[in-house]
């Protein structure tokens, strides 16, 4: 009889512990416990710690609580300016209610993942490209509010969401860096000319100041030379004084030297000689008209004037002396020598002709 109650006691002890094992729960401290008993749901979400449930009445389902990080695959899209990009993102939610969670969505991880994608093609399709690469907090924040308004109802709540990466084809990626370098170059001519431009005014000041103290110019100078020699230079380039220069052009004379214009009047007897047409030959009407030719023209040059008198010097040798002043006017002044007409001379007395200027330039 005790047998028999010792093996009831066993059989009742071990059902117990097969039950507490069946029945009893332990909820993580960042995990909550939904029960549903029967598939309804319980009112009371079960905490942290050891729980009961009545074994095949109950089920327990456990929530996470925690932040999850879930990436959100990269999406192509096409901005409002048309250029195409692919971008892809990191999303931050959490569990706030965990009965909703289980009730009101099948699979709120799921849910959340593709509602972060279209969100994100969303936002693509309505932003510039220069917003999708410099202005991202605004759209982040965007983005979490399209992504936070439907979670509202899954007991989701969206923490934050980050654009990680904006991937733009080869052509594009060139396009901007000859635009970036070519404002770089625009940037630094802006800052060289400024930089001139500033420096040209603190040169023309310190002319200024030069220039009522001409013993700073040399001390200028002086400290010049000092920075050159200090590099140790093996050539030392020294600047020639300006006014030595100055000096030197007062002192030239302004006018040209006697010599110069002596040797340049030959120069220009020739070229009259080779400029001057011949003059016809003359016939000589007596012995007297070389004289009168002589003396009628004043204006003739000394060259052709010692050109004609060793030709015309046998017919003066053989010519009558010329009447004094007091017989009366020579025939080659006044009316008279007008009036007198030439006597030709005999063929063999004749002398040649020869054009005017030809012996000065034989000579010369």
């Amino acid at each position: 009889m005790v047998q028999e109650l010792l093996i009831a006691l066993v059989v009742v002890v071990l059902a117990g512990v097969a039950y507490m094992a069946a029945a009893a729960r332990v909820v993580k401290q960042y995990e909550r416990g939904v029960v549903l008993r029967f598939g309804r749901l319980r009112n009371d979400v079960r905490g942290p710690g050891f729980t009961m449930v009545l074994p095949g009445a109950e089920r327990l389902r456990k929530v996470n609580m925690q932040i999850v990080t879930m990436p959100v695959p990269a999406q192509d899209g096409i901005t409002r300016d048309n250029v195409t990009v692919r971008v892809d993102a990191v999303i931050y939610f959490k569990v706030v209610d965990a009965a909703s969670a289980v009730v009101e969505v099948e699979d709120y991880r799921f849910a959340v993942s593709q509602m972060a994608q279209t969100s994100l093609r969303s936002i693509i399709g309505k932003s510039d490209l220069d917003d999708l690469l410099s202005n991202r907090e605004k759209l982040n924040q965007g983005l979490e509010l399209m992504i936070d308004s439907p979670a509202v109802g899954w007991g989701v709540q969206i923490d934050r969401v980050e654009i990680k990466d904006v991937s733009l084809p080869e052509t594009m990626k060139r396009s901007m860096a000859r635009q970036a370098e070519a404002d770089r170059e625009r940037r630094a001519r802006v800052i060289n000319a400024d930089a001139e431009l500033q420096a040209s005014k603190k040169l023309s000041q310190a002319a200024a100041e030069m220039s009522s103290q001409p013993a700073a110019l040399q001390l200028r100078l002086l400290q010049t030379v000092v920075a050159v020699a200090a590099e140790k230079n093996s050539t030392l380039v020294l600047p020639f004084p300006v006014e030595l220069l100055r000096f030197l052009e007062r002192a030239q004379p302004t006018t040209a030297p006697p010599q110069a214009v002596q040797g340049a009047q030959p120069v220009q007897g020739v070229q009259a000689a080779q400029g001057a047409e011949p003059e016809p030959p003359v016939e000589p009407a007596s012995a007297s008209a070389p004289e009168s030719s002589a003396d009628s023209s004043p204006e003739s040059s000394p060259t052709e004037a010692r050109s004609a008198e060793p030709e015309t010097a046998p017919e003066s040798s053989s010519a009558p002396p010329s009447p004094s002043p007091a017989a009366g006017p020579s025939p080659s002044q006044g009316p008279a020598r007008t009036a007198r007409t030439p006597e030709p001379a005999p063929p063999a007395a004749r002398p040649r002709p020869r054009p005017n200027g030809s012996k000065p330039l034989a000579r010369h």
